[in-house]
């Protein structure tokens, strides 16, 4: 059994900046050389997110569009009249994309689909430096 782990900062812009992870998940899964298990991901903090999407324009267009929607910038939330921050909708936005994802190990790959990534994304009302947080747990060869 292999357990590995790592830990990585970006920086991402205010309210919806986002990164595209997958590349760094996939060589820190072939580093450990994790035939077998599972990849779980988490962005530390209240106020961003990590989800799989097809990381183009139009789909990140379409769910900032979403979660305008469901949370709006300019609503009435009772975390900014508690703290005056302004950062109510990005409380919201993270408990609803959710904060870390597992993702499974196949032949040594993660099992993603063909237009699917795994993209961290900055909610807060301002720039942030983000920690990334990843641990695979799998069989490696040699395992007995």
């Amino acid at each position: 059994m292999t357990v590995r782990s790592r830990r990585w900062s970006l920086t991402l812009a205010a309210e919806f900046g986002h990164a595209n992870v997958t590349p760094e998940l996939e060589g820190f899964v072939a580093e450990a050389a994790v035939e077998t298990g599972v990849l779980a991901v988490h962005l530390v903090g209240s106020t961003g997110a990590v989800t799989t999407i097809e990381y183009e324009a139009g789909a990140l267009a379409d769910l900032r569009r979403a979660l305008d929607t469901l949370a709006p910038p300019g609503g009435d939330y009772a975390h900014n009249a508690r703290w005056g921050d302004g950062n109510g909708f990005s409380h919201l936005r993270s408990a609803l994309l959710k904060t870390g994802i597992a993702i499974p190990v196949l032949q040594g790959q993660l099992a993603l689909g063909t237009w699917q990534q795994v993209v961290a994304i900055n909610l807060d009302n301002r720039s942030r430096t983000r920690d990334l947080v990843a641990v695979v747990v799998g069989a490696s060869p040699g395992d007995t």
